[in-house]
């Protein structure tokens, strides 16, 4: 009886027990230390808007070409007797230079013959001109009053003087055929092509070869309007030339040579809706200056025209603009900001703002995914040089 008591009365003092025991424990609990966690910016890379003072600079391209371009023709008949060594394909001549020599001896024959006639044309103009004086001698010794014209022997003065100059413009012309013989090279420059060699028969208005003017070069620059807005083009009030530079590759290193813009085509292609700019560069084979690069004709050069300046303008890295003008800052409590700004002008690399940005503002250089206005952000690198150690950004941000 008593066993069976005590199995009912232990399982039950044991469980008060061990409900007490939890109590206790309960009481002497710690409340839980609570942790308020506060949200963390994206890290943001941004750049300092910094107004300038600018000079545009407008980018073009185009090909160097002579301003001279000339296809020598014969003026006369004959066989070639002589060719300068310098008439070759690339080769350089002076200006006067003898290039091609025709045989001379009818137009020499010729000459003498033309001088024959103006001695015989002379020599009876003399003689006419002693008949005159005796006739006014014998008139003048018989009759009283004014002689008629044929009686003085007037018209036949006439027709020799006639006869005198003719045979001086035969003699002219006699003289210049001959000259003709030698065809000399009317500037200098290089032989572009060549069409005659010795020994050939030539005619009159056989063309002899192309030649190309050296001492200037003319590169033709494609210019849209945009570009004119913002160039001080030349005018005849004031002729000021832009300079510009020319760049090429040549044999794999970079080239430049200065040039000038000297004039405008003056009228717009019906097809790209463009107007041509020619520049000019003085001396482009280098043949009075040693030791520089020429600027070969058939060459494509970049360009870059000094255009006009401008101040208070902040250069924006174009891959920053936003469609509809906006840029994304990171304003005074670190936040996210789309702003519209006033863009003056656009090249390969920069958007040129001239209002809607303050000297000093923070220009977001990161690439974000979905940013949001107003998004809390944490400044990383400004301009390049980090704020907040990247180390511990990492830090902080795995252990939130």
């Amino acid at each position: 009886m008593a066993k069976q008591k005590l199995k009912i009365i232990l399982p039950v003092l044991i469980l008060l027990l061990a409900i007490a025991l939890m109590m206790v424990l309960m009481k002497g609990r710690q409340p839980a230390e609570q942790r308020q966690d506060l949200p963390v910016g994206v890290l943001v890379d941004t750049i300092t808007a910094q107004p300038e003072t600018l000079t545009y600079r407008i980018a073009s391209q185009g090909t160097v070409r002579p301003k001279l371009m000339t296809s020598l023709v014969s003026e006369v008949n004959g066989r070639i007797i002589d060719v300068s060594p310098n008439f070759v394909e690339g080769g350089f001549f002076a200006a006067g230079e003898v290039l091609v020599t025709v045989e001379q001896d009818d137009y020499l024959t010729a000459l003498k013959a033309a001088e024959a006639n103006l001695a015989r044309a002379t020599a009876a103009l003399q003689e006419e001109l002693a008949r005159v004086r005796v006739a006014e001698e014998e008139w003048a010794s018989f009759t009283e009053g004014d002689a008629p014209e044929l009686g003085l022997r007037r018209p036949q003065l006439a027709r020799e003087l006639a006869n005198v100059r003719s045979a001086e413009a035969e003699l002219e012309r006699a003289a210049r055929d001959l000259s003709r013989t030698e065809i000399r090279a009317p500037y200098a420059g290089l032989l572009q092509s060549r069409a005659v060699n010795l020994g050939q028969f030539i005619s009159r208005g056989t063309v002899l070869g192309s030649i190309f003017g050296t001492d200037l070069a003319e590169i033709r620059l494609p210019l849209s309007d945009n570009d004119l807005a913002f160039m001080q083009l030349p005018t005849a009030a004031q002729p000021q030339f832009p300079a510009v530079e020319l760049s090429a590759l040549v044999a794999g290193q970079p080239q430049q040579w200065q040039g000038k813009l000297v004039r405008t085509e003056g009228v717009l292609d019906e097809r790209s809706r463009v107007i041509y700019g020619v520049v000019q560069v003085d001396d482009p084979y280098r043949l009075q200056t040693d030791g520089r690069q020429p600027l070969r004709f058939g060459r494509f050069v970049h360009a870059s025209i000094d255009g006009i300046s401008s101040e208070q303008v902040i250069p924006v890295p174009r891959n920053l603009l936003r469609p509809g003008n906006q840029v994304l800052l990171v304003n005074s409590d670190q936040q996210l900001e789309f702003r519209a700004v006033q863009v003056q002008r656009t090249d390969e690399r920069y958007a040129y703002v001239i209002a809607g940005l303050v000297a000093g503002e923070h220009l977001a250089v990161s690439a974000l995914p979905n940013p949001l206005a107003g998004m809390q952000v944490r400044l990383g690198r400004v301009d390049g040089e980090w704020l907040e150690s990247p180390s511990e950004s990492t830090i902080d941000m795995a252990g939130d």
